[in-house]
Parts: structure tokens; C-alpha cells; sequence
């Protein structure tokens, strides 16, 4: 069974733009949000973005000013938005579903996506 389903990666240019989106299959699997995080090759995985459903949010600072994430609730379904892209940020990018509530938004991420590749040329 899909439990998170990300779409919207692809290529792009330096400078240029994707979005990408999550949805989540089962409300419960993410009772207290989503988040997004990337990996690239021989690299940790690191944290990106996150949203509660209420709202709170949280950037890594390497994107801080350039990615902005948002919710549908309706549709149990986070975006990224990525905005002036650069080749550190390729890499392929999973959603998160929050399963367990933790002071910080970095963590209790029980759930996730298969991943979409994103590249950005330089």
C-alpha cells in the first residue's frame, strides 16, 4: 500500500523552478504533519522543510528564502515550492509523514515517500 506519493521533480535550470507534492493516502499516517527531505548520492540524508496543519513551519537554512512550503488539508497534501535553484540542490527529495509529535520539527517522521529526482544543471 502507497502510503506517500511525491510528484513534481524533474530538471531544471540554475535559477529556475519546480514544485513538488505529497499526498498522503491516510490522514493518520501524518497526524502532525509533513515534512520534505533529500538525499544525494554518498551524502546523509538531510532535513529540508516542514508544516503542522496548523500552520507552523520550518526551513533548513540552506533554503531559507528560496523554498516555501504550504498545505491543502482538504487533500492531506503538502507542496515545496523551489524557487532559484541551484546544483546543491540536486538530489532526490522525500516526503515525510509526521507520525509522532516532538518539540522539534525535525523529527517524528514515520512515514515516507519513494522519492523524486530532482536536478538542477549548472
Amino acid at each position: 500500500q502507497v502510503q506517500l506519493v511525491e510528484s513534481g521533480g524533474g530538471l531544471a535550470q540554475v535559477g529556475g523552478s519546480l514544485r513538488l507534492s505529497c499526498a498522503a493516502s491516510e490522514r493518520t499516517f501524518s497526524n502532525y504533519g509533513m515534512g520534505w527531505f533529500r538525499q544525494a548520492p554518498g551524502k546523509e540524508r538531510e532535513f529540508v522543510s516542514a508544516i503542522t496543519w496548523s500552520g507552523t513551519t520550518l526551513y533548513a537554512d540552506s533554503v531559507k528564502g528560496r523554498f516555501t512550503i504550504s498545505r491543502d488539508n482538504a487533500r492531506n497534501t503538502v507542496y515545496l515550492q523551489m524557487n532559484s535553484l541551484k546544483p546543491e540542490d540536486t538530489a532526490v527529495y522525500y516526503c515525510a509523514g509526521r507520525g509522532t509529535r516532538l518539540r522539534d520539527l525535525r523529527m517524528g517522521y514515520d512515514y515516507w515517500g519513494q522519492g523524486t529526482q530532482v536536478t538542477v544543471s549548472s
